[in-house]
């Protein structure tokens, strides 16, 4: 096979960018060093060469926050509307995604088969809620308004430990390669509150029981200080969101050694939709304009106190390419340029169970590369890694 070598640039090591060559031979990184040779060289001097990045909060099924406009697209458009969610999602450079709800296993299996171009992908299918939680989509004329159930995504919303065990095993059996719940009510959702907690220890410990058995894991959307901690205590992989996280939540995470996905540019997404004159309800909007400078403190206070964190956007409540926003706004609130870095390659893929595949540039992994013209943790701060990003590698094949 060709022996394609990245030469004269600075690589990405996980901690600090530093100078270095890649050789990749079909789909797998070969070696990394200095002076190598390939059959084949891309000259990066000037670059930085990272891993492929990861966004482990994403809903490729959904363009924006606009009910009027979701209210009049036909039901097989958003499938197509997907396609270039999928591709704006890679052009900045992230090639693993996890799908937090709606892709189903048809849109995850016409990616693994080549049929359209789009990130490696784990789906969650549907969110379980319980009644009047967060994937509860019921209205107060009686109304359902989310997108309609169909053979490729059932229906969620139960209550008790017996009727979600048989949500779990369906899921499964839909394809599901992680389980996401709300353990608290949301944002986006007509008539929940974040700030309240849902489900209650038996129905998530029996939720997670079903997860382990079919060899996945349980993420949880969590806003609520009390949904957090009864998330963590039954044993989630990760906490989405963590907006009003406690001290005891931080301390129940950092025991357990659960994940935090932030998505800091979730609630900003609603608000700047909304200052764009997208038909956003007063109370979805409200409840994002609460949510924003919270969501900021808990951050640094699970940064600071060394929570794990993985790099997630929630795209899809706002536009899908502008991801790596998500960098700049974890470098704002305490992290430095590497460590948000950090968070979208080598924690991401930990987060994910992927770590032996991808992750970090070395010998073995996969060859997933991004070449970013000059200084990436630069670009990082400034938020403009997007507009540097000039090439992108999948399984060692060029995308861009």
């Amino acid at each position: 096979m060709t022996r394609i070598v990245f030469s004269g640039g600075k690589v990405f090591t996980g901690r600090a960018s530093e100078p270095g060559d890649v050789v990749v031979e079909g789909d797998r990184i070969v070696d990394v060093g200095i002076g190598l040779d390939g059959d084949t060289e891309v000259d990066a001097t000037g670059h930085t060469i990272l891993p492929g990045l990861f966004d482990c909060h994403v809903h490729f099924m959904f363009s924006g926050a606009d009910l009027v406009r979701s209210l009049n697209t036909p039901f097989s458009l958003p499938f197509y509307e997907a396609i270039g969610n999928m591709r704006a999602t890679l052009r900045c450079g992230i090639t693993t995604v996890r799908d937090a709800l709606g892709a189903d296993l048809g849109v995850a299996e016409a990616v693994r088969r080549g049929l359209v171009q789009g990130p490696r992908m784990q789906i969650a299918v549907n969110m379980v809620s319980q009644t009047g939680g967060h994937n509860d989509d019921w209205m107060q004329c009686g109304a359902h308004v989310s997108p309609p159930l169909h053979p490729g995504l059932p229906d969620t919303v139960a209550d008790g430990p017996e009727e979600l065990r048989k949500v779990i095993r369906t899921l499964v059996r839909h394809g599901a390669d992680i389980i996401k719940i709300a353990s608290s009510g949301g944002v986006m959702s007509p008539r929940s509150n974040p700030r309240h907690a849902h489900f209650r220890d038996e129905e998530i410990a029996m939720i997670v029981q079903e997860a382990n058995a079919a060899g996945i894991a349980v993420m949880s959307h969590a806003m609520s200080g009390d949904g957090i901690l009864t998330a963590v205590r039954n044993g989630v992989r990760s906490i989405e969101h963590g907006v009003f996280l406690t001290d005891e939540g931080v301390e129940k995470m950092l025991e357990n050694g659960t994940w935090l996905v932030p998505t800091l540019m979730a609630p900003r997404m609603v608000l700047d939709q909304a200052a764009a004159g997208m038909a956003i309800s007063d109370v979805i909007l409200d409840k994002a304009k609460a949510v924003v400078s919270q969501h900021f403190q808990s951050f640094q206070k699970a940064h600071q106190a060394g929570v794990k964190i993985a790099m997630g956007t929630d795209s899809g409540v706002g536009p899908h390419g502008d991801n790596l926003t998500e960098l700049t706004l974890m470098t704002e609130y305490g992290m430095s340029p590497a460590e948000a870095l950090h968070a979208t390659t080598k924690s991401a893929a930990a987060l994910m169970r992927l770590e032996n595949e991808l992750g970090e540039l070395a010998p073995g992994k996969l060859a997933d590369l991004v070449l970013v013209e000059g200084d990436a943790e630069q670009h990082v701060k400034a938020g403009t890694l997007k507009q540097a990003v000039r090439a992108v590698y999948q399984n060692g094949v060029s995308l861009l």
